[in-house]
């Protein structure tokens, strides 16, 4: 009967390793983005609007890009706004969807955040080689897990 029980211990999960190193990364990036007053779902978003080419993106695109739902979204576009950093706007061609341009306060920022990425990867002591495989698997399991029918629970 013990061995029925054995993966529901916790250091046999994968999903604790997951939320705890996401907390931890999350966490890492805290003193980074301090200087520029950004907290880490600002400094995603952010991100995710510079490396828009097409120009202004929808609350919906973004929402794709980051996979959040619009009720996340919106406090995190208000604070953004606030701060100068973006702007929104109706799209006249079609007033359901709220258009999001980056100020140029909010370009410049791009400035100020350049360096993060170098940083957090040099205190992580991580090799070339072992990041990128790391980001391998772990695009490959976000892949599956999104793109998976919901497994059915068996009972014994």
């Amino acid at each position: 009967m013990a061995s029925r029980y054995l993966m529901l211990e916790l250091d046999r999960q994968l999903c604790f390793p997951i939320y705890a190193t996401a907390r931890a990364v999350v966490r890492a990036y805290g003193p980074l983005l301090d200087s520029v007053g950004l907290t880490y779902p600002q400094y995603l978003t952010l991100l995710a609007l510079w490396g828009s080419p097409d120009g202004p993106m929808t609350v919906g695109e973004l929402g794709q890009r980051l996979r959040l739902d619009t009720g996340t979204l919106t406090p995190l576009l208000k604070r953004l706004e606030k701060a100068g950093h973006l702007s929104r706007r109706r799209d006249p061609d079609d007033e359901r969807r709220v258009l999001l341009d980056l100020t140029d306060q909010g370009w410049a920022l791009r400035d100020r955040v350049a360096d993060v990425p170098d940083d957090l990867l040099r205190s992580l002591d991580l090799s070339a080689e072992d990041f990128a495989e790391l980001r391998r698997l772990l695009d490959q399991l976000l892949d599956q897990l999104e793109h998976q029918t919901p497994p059915e629970r068996t009972e014994s």
